[in-house]
Order: C-alpha cells, then structure tokens, then sequence
C-alpha cells in the first residue's frame, strides 16, 4: 500500500480524497480527517471490492452524519492522481453552487419501462422544485453491473429525466463477477439503481468517447439468449471459435484482455457503439456486458491510437466550459485491459491528471437514453462560475 490518505480541492468547491487503508473504518476516518466536512452537501463515493460495504456505510454514518451519500463498488478507481486500484475515493461536493436529489430504483430485475419512469418522474419533481434550471444540470446514475438489465434502467430514466443529460456508470467488482453494491446514504444496496441529480452554478458538459473504427468484417448473432445476455453461435457456428477466427487469435486463448483488444461495434442511427464481450463460457458461447439478440449484426472493430484522440477529447471539452475544473468520469474497464495492454497506462493515467480526471472502471457506461460498453462516459466541470 502507499501512504496517507490525499485531498485536493478544486476552484468549483468541490473536494475529492483518497486512501488505500486497509479497513473500511480506517479509510472513511482518514478521508474524514483531510476533508472540511462543514461544507459537504453531498458525497459520491467509489469503492474497492475489498472493502466492506456494510463496514463502509456505518463507518460514512459516523464521520460524516447526516451528509447525504450516493455509491458504488468499482473495478479499479481514477483519483485526481491517475489510475489507481484498491482505493476509496470521495467526492464532497459542497452546498454552495450545488443541489442535489438522490434516490433509488430497486428491484430492478423485475423493472419495466413504466414502473422505472413513474419512480425517476418523483425524483424530477423533487428536483424541479429546487428552482433550478438551465444547461447546468446533469444526473449520474450507479446500476448493479450484473443486474444485466441497464438498458431497461437507462430507458426509464431517460424518459423521466426529459432532456436532462444523464451519465453514469455500472457497479463492478474487479472482474470477479460475483455481485456488486450500491450505496444510499446508510443503507446497501443490490439489484438496484442509484440515481443522483446535480444543479450547479458551474459551467458543465456531458460527454462521450472511444477510440474504436469498425472494420468490413461481420458477425451476425444466430443463437443466443437475450436475458442472460449469451451468444452461442455467430454466423452460425460456435461463438467463441467465431469470434476469435475473425479476429486472427486462438480460441483456447480467449480472455479479457483479448475482447479489451478486439471489441464488436453495433450500428445505431448512423454511429457505431461498442458491445463488449465479459467472458467465453465453458460450452464455447459468449457472455456480453450489453443487451444481445438473435439477427443482431455485429461489426469488429479496431482501435484509433487511444492517447492521440482522448487528448483530443479533453482538449475540446475543456475549451468548451472555458477550462476544465474536474471531470467525473465512468470508464469502462475493458478500456483500462487495453491500455495496459498495449503499455499505455501510464500516459493515460498522466492524460487524465492533468485534466483533473476521476471516477471508476465499470461493467458498462450510461449516456442520455443509452447504455454502452468500452467507453468513456463523463461530466466536465467548468471553474467559471455563470453569471
């Protein structure tokens, strides 16, 4: 582990601390003892598998009472100090400049599109009663990253939203895939979705990247099972042996790293998203992060240079609010497989230090009415408050 626990306060006020403590208890202490906590109006916390949700939730009710809390398990954390894994990491967002409602979705295998819209319409209520308005205001949502339901979700949330931009990421669990968690103030949550929705007198601006160009060779889903999001056959034969045929590698070889490396594209209104594979099964089929189905026509893609058009990116976001104050970012963690990979991490990870970049690798991104795989899903704060 590295040392103590690290703050840094930004010019919009907001305040975000790290730590690698070893307990749950111990981190929310240290963190507590970096941060003002007499200015906190809403914290957003991101957090490693190895710590204790329940231990977590306690120890937040303790340092920090009655400060409103929204959260998740991750798989490997950005802090305002590059890519990081093993970590807790806070954002306290203060109570001048900012508003927020929160709330929760549960029981979301079980959702439909009315019964999500009729809960997020309560929260937008609350929301609008604030007074706010404006380009100003954004959502985050966290979902269960097993849930494998978030399309469901998102579609509910967008509706009710009605025009506010959302971003958000997937709950995960360091690619363990055995059951993530959410936080709500005091209490844990599975199978479920957080929804946080921010006001601010800041400039702001939400945003989507990837770094993928899809490539003339096909793979059309022949036999799968949409709930269990499993593909047995592309072009009629075997999935796995399929896929890794088109992608020039060995079968027997497949693994994370392998679909970071060589993800599949769907074409939707002209662009192309990502639909990333999780894992090859023991009978040869394949499990994927997103929403798949039977006739859906899947393009492999390849990468752009990811360095060269994330500094783009960032660049033009941050002419955008007139200088970029922080961005909180949700990023695929197959993006950060690939960077490693391709021994690029710690470029990346020195990119989004110098923009002020931090949040946490997911199982799937949210943007407006979509949910996606291998990207980068953000809101850029501006340090410039509006008149």
């Amino acid at each position: 582990m590295q040392g103590g626990p690290q703050a840094k306060r930004h010019a919009c006020g907001v305040q975000t601390a790290w730590t690698e403590a070893d307990s749950a208890d111990v981190a929310v202490a240290e963190l507590a003892s970096v941060l003002d906590a007499s200015h906190i109006g809403q914290l957003l916390v991101f957090f490693s598998r190895r710590y204790e949700p329940d231990v977590l939730a306690g120890a937040f009710a303790k340092h920090f009472d009655g400060v409103p809390l929204v959260g998740c398990s991750t798989s490997g954390e950005i802090t305002p100090g590059g890519y990081s894994d093993g970590t807790l990491l806070i954002f306290a967002f203060p109570k001048e400049g900012f508003s927020f409602v929160s709330g929760v979705v549960p029981d979301v295998h079980n959702l439909t599109v009315e019964r999500g819209t009729e809960a997020v319409r309560s929260l937008r209520a609350k929301f609008d009663r604030l007074g706010k308005s404006g380009g100003n205001r954004f959502a985050v949502s966290l979902i269960d990253g097993l849930s494998r339901c978030e399309e469901v979700i998102v579609s509910a949330i967008a509706l009710a939203l009605d025009g506010i931009p959302l971003v958000g990421g997937s709950a995960g669990d360091d690619l363990v895939l055995k059951g993530t968690s959410l936080l709500l103030d005091g209490r844990v949550h599975h199978d479920a979705a957080l929804l946080l929705l921010v006001a601010t007198d800041y400039p702001v601006h939400v945003f989507n990247h990837d770094h993928f160009e899809p490539t003339p060779t096909k793979l059309v889903v022949t036999a799968s099972d949409a709930e269990s999001r499993t593909v047995y056959e592309l072009n009629a034969e075997p999935a796995a042996l399929e896929y890794a045929s088109s992608v020039g590698i060995e079968a027997s070889s497949l693994a994370p790293m392998s679909f970071a490396s060589h993800p599949v594209v769907v074409r939707v209104g002209g662009d192309y998203y990502c639909r990333s594979i999780q894992r090859v099964n023991d009978d040869g089929s394949l499990s994927f992060f997103c929403a798949i189905d039977d006739g859906v026509v899947l393009t492999v893609a390849q990468p752009r240079d990811m360095v060269a058009s994330m500094a783009s990116e960032l660049k033009r976001i941050d002419e955008e609010v007139g200088g970029v104050d922080l961005v909180l970012g949700f990023e695929c963690v197959l993006r950060r497989l690939d960077a490693e990979n391709r021994q690029i991490k710690h470029t990346i990870s020195d990119l989004y230090r110098r923009y002020n970049v931090a949040g946490f690798h997911t199982y799937g991104e949210q943007y407006n009415a979509m949910h996606l795989n291998q990207t980068f899903t953000g809101v850029a704060i501006g340090s410039r408050e509006r008149s």
